[in-house]
């Protein structure tokens, strides 16, 4: 039905828009005369003809990708996963509160409600509780008997959230056949993923902190793939800020609960904590409440927050935490710079990077043809993090600034090679960055 409409769209032109009654009002967060409704959704006549002409097979394929992760998801783990009201998969059994007060707690409690964990994030200023739901009760009712019980609470399902692209089912990518270890800018990226295997060739010289799974690393293959693309560097490859010192948190360790909002929300803490400025998130799901406050106090404090707009397709839904307010989101292009058919559209687009037959680093040492918003994020928080590093000392880490974020921001901007319909666009934002990444880089000064 939808390629019916936009196939009428693009056949009759404005008068078809107003037979049919698209609307015509500008989408929050853009300025007036950018876009708006279904046609900047998906672009101008030319991003509808490519939306048109893309594979029918290949289009659904691609934008049921994660629908079909989470289906697997809930069939192999119903013990511990299921299905929100929306079909988001959850925590079992487990809700979050968000700096509840002691009142609010006693009577959760008295209401047969248990603690299973408990924490205070300094950094970030918060408290958050998980609660287990009582005996026998479904999660959804358990979130709606503690809304009840807490009014002025603010509770929510434990989400999962999930990754934001994938290998391509092509076989091995060749990376850049030329130049040398490029010299790292001094700024820290920190990384919330799964893990990184830190062995490959590619992060060998660089500074690689993990946390999470107790201490344990388990490198996973988009972990790495991502944590490649920001610092990875070689004799064959460089990634966005090679050789850049990287904090990774990982929020899966093996576990199918992993990258549950509880795990986030602690990743983006023990970032905090190491004053870390630029955080890739290459990681989609629902709205969330406790997952909205967090992002809210990094932004508020100066953290950059880059985040993967998501594959769910054109006319899906927002997908978070990058359509957050202040979040930096990413959408992908392909060697052509044209985005990809898949990425999602809307207000949170703030930038386009290449997303599409991408060589990434893979944990036999070798390198693979990666696709998706997930693989676009990471050059974009190498490239504001040297931004962030430019004119400052070699050696010192920038201070955490709002001022500093902004500006680094507004500089990507003013670089990028605009695409699409005028000004900040609902498509590619503020345009393409880093269009010849990952790239060869001249060898590093002894």
């Amino acid at each position: 039905m939808i390629r019916v409409l936009l196939l009428a769209i693009l056949m009759l032109g404005p008068a078809a828009e107003a037979q049919i009654g698209v609307p015509r009002a500008p989408l929050p967060g853009l300025p007036i005369g950018a876009p708006g409704g279904l046609p900047a959704a998906l672009g101008s006549p030319a991003g509808l003809q490519q939306a048109l002409t893309a594979p029918t097979d290949e289009l659904a394929r691609l934008e049921g990708a994660r629908q079909a992760l989470i289906a697997q998801l809930l069939r192999r783990h119903a013990d511990v996963l299921e299905a929100d009201p929306n079909g988001n998969p959850i925590v079992r059994g487990e809700v979050l509160a968000l700096s509840p007060t002691d009142v609010a707690l006693a009577r959760a409690l008295g209401a047969a409600f248990t603690i299973l964990r408990e924490r205070t994030f300094r950094a970030l200023g918060i408290r958050v509780v998980v609660l287990g739901a009582p005996h026998r009760m479904a999660t959804s009712r358990a979130l709606t008997v503690l809304r009840r019980l807490d009014p002025g609470g603010r509770y929510d399902f434990n989400n999962v959230y999930t990754e934001s692209g994938a290998t391509s089912s092509g076989g091995g990518a060749r990376p850049p056949v030329a130049g040398g270890l490029a010299s790292a800018r001094a700024t820290s990226l920190g990384l919330i993923d799964g893990g990184v295997a830190t062995a490959e060739a590619v992060f060998q010289g660089g500074a690689i902190h993990q946390h999470g799974c107790g201490g344990v690393p388990m490198a996973s293959a988009h972990g790495t793939e991502v944590a490649s693309l920001m610092v990875g560097r070689s004799a064959r490859f460089g990634g966005a800020a090679p050789g850049a010192p990287l904090y990774a948190a990982d929020v899966y360790c093996g576990r199918p609960t992993g990258g549950a909002v509880d795990a986030i929300a602690e990743a983006l803490e023990w970032l905090a904590g190491e004053r870390v400025p630029v955080i890739n998130v290459s990681l989609v799901g629902p709205p969330n409440a406790l997952l909205q406050q967090v992002v809210a106090r990094a932004v508020a404090q100066g953290f950059l927050i880059v985040a993967a707009v998501g594959n769910d397709g054109p006319a899906a839904p927002p997908l978070y935490p990058a359509a957050y307010p202040g979040v930096v989101g990413v959408t992908a292009v392909d060697p052509r710079r044209r985005v990809i058919f898949e990425a999602e559209r809307g207000p949170q687009v703030m930038f386009a990077a290449p997303g599409a037959d991408l060589p990434a680093a893979t944990l036999s040492d070798d390198f693979q043809s990666v696709r998706g918003t997930s693989f676009a994020a990471p050059l974009v928080a190498g490239l504001l993090a040297e931004q962030l590093a430019a004119g400052r000392d070699p050696g010192r880490l920038p201070g955490i600034d709002p001022a500093a974020a902004h500006a680094a921001i507004d500089a990507l901007a003013r670089a990028a090679i605009h695409l699409g319909a005028t000004g900040r666009n609902a498509v590619f934002g503020y345009g393409l960055v880093g269009a010849n990444l990952p790239s060869p880089r001249p060898a590093a000064k002894e």
